[in-house]
């Protein structure tokens, strides 16, 4: 099964690294569901993605039970799950200034979000298919500040392994960016978004930092590698050997 021929749902596909592989799977003839929690980011999304037949926008939150079996009931068979969607507004905080709450989203979104899409999404996927789910750079290199995200992607890279097994023949696997210029980078920076992407790509051994396109690129590899499983593959620029 190609991504040509492929059924793709997209957790987070109305920003960032979600989108870029939305746009790249339907220039690629796939027929793709962009989930998000936000009509209006979904709305803007579509546009951008030019709508079409082969485009289908569903809200959902899918850190709620509820919502990911409805989800998955509208959109019957797939071929391939993509979770790119990430909370993290008030987690990177250092110890002293954390807000529990945040960290509890952040926990959520990256953790019981893969984990239920994975519990109501595998009966839907075919014995072929795959879910791709979205790791970071943070659970190797953590800075300051980044405690509750560097757990929040090691726990999901050991979801991956057992998912890897549980579920075979299909396919789960994670990709692991660096430092992307996505929205994200502005909850994480703020105003210091450009100077500190900057100065990384002044660090990385390839001169830049990533885009959304090189992920959705690293994607659509795991998708359409059949002998790739319980995998994290790194698309960080070098970031782990600087």
């Amino acid at each position: 099964m190609t991504v040509a021929d492929a059924r793709v749902l997209i957790a987070g596909g109305s920003s960032g690294m979600g989108l870029a592989l939305a746009q790249r799977c339907l220039a690629d003839g796939a027929h793709v569901f962009i989930v998000g929690r936000n009509q209006e980011r979904l709305n803007r999304a579509g546009k951008h993605l030019g709508g079409g037949s082969r485009l289908e926008a569903i809200v959902a939150d899918v850190t709620r039970e509820s919502d990911v079996a409805g989800l998955f009931a509208r959109v019957g068979e797939l071929d391939h799950i993509v979770c790119t969607a990430a909370d993290i507004r008030g987690a990177y905080e250092l110890l002293p200034a954390l807000d529990l709450d945040a960290a509890r989203r952040a926990v959520e979104s990256k953790v019981f979000g893969p984990l239920l899409l994975a519990k109501h999404g595998a009966g839907r996927l075919a014995p072929s298919g795959s879910i791709t789910l979205t790791s970071g750079i943070a659970a190797y290199r953590p800075l300051p500040r980044g405690t509750v995200v560097a757990a929040v992607n090691a726990a999901l890279e050991g979801l991956v392994r057992a998912l890897a097994v549980e579920l075979a023949p299909q396919r789960v696997n994670a990709v692991s960016p660096g430092w992307v210029d996505t929205p994200i980078w502005a909850f994480v920076a703020g105003d210091r978004k450009d100077e500190m992407l900057d100065t990384m790509a002044r660090r990385l051994p390839v001169g830049r930092v990533g885009r959304a396109a090189d992920i959705a690129e690293a994607i659509t590899f795991l998708m359409n590698s059949t002998f790739t499983t319980g995998t994290v593959l790194h698309v960080e620029g070098g970031h782990r050997l600087i």
